[in-house]
């Protein structure tokens, strides 16, 4: 029993190895968002201690008499190493898990999104403003959904968007 705890460990550091000392507490500064802004930052300080394999760019939290929402933003192109579909749906099952575990929100929503190519003639902001990036993936959870049910409908594809053209391309 001792060998397989300690395999699954090992394989645990593997997959998710843990960020350098203090990139945790200085990423869940610099990354947070929203108007439970200190609700998004407990909720960055869990996830970055972990290098992920695609990466947690940004962390929300929003909120409204009582009921508070996380939001994760994940970057859905250059990986830490190649991902497939199954390591993807894993890791968004960890993040989603973790932030359950660090914050009392009544939802998380997980996007990942790949960035347009914008030319220099590409207005980036104000009234004719273009959009820089393209949202590849998205997967809303609340709270007391089972890990097991929500990570079937992301093999599923129930009420979750995969873009098929990055599902294809961006994962092997």
């Amino acid at each position: 029993m001792l060998k397989v705890i300690s395999a699954l460990a090992l394989l645990a550091q593997t997959l998710f190895p843990t960020a350098p000392p203090g990139i945790g507490r200085t990423d869940a500064y610099a990354r947070a968002a929203g108007n439970r802004k200190a609700v998004a930052v407990a909720i960055g300080r869990a996830l970055f201690l972990t290098e992920w394999p695609a990466q947690v760019l940004n962390v929300y939290a929003d909120g409204i008499n009582g009921h508070s929402v996380a939001g994760l933003r994940v970057s859905g192109v250059r990986f830490h190493h190649q991902l497939t579909r199954d390591e993807y749906i894993s890791e968004i099952a960890a993040l989603v898990q973790k932030t359950f575990a660090s914050a009392h929100v009544d939802e998380v929503d997980v996007w990942a999104t790949v960035p347009l190519r914008v030319g220099k003639d590409i207005v980036v902001a104000g009234d004719l403003a273009r959009p820089t990036s393209r949202t590849v993936f998205t997967l809303s959870v609340r709270r007391g959904e089972s890990s097991a049910s929500f990570i079937r409908r992301m093999r599923q594809g129930d009420g979750v968007f995969w873009d098929q053209e990055w599902t294809r391309t961006g994962l092997k």
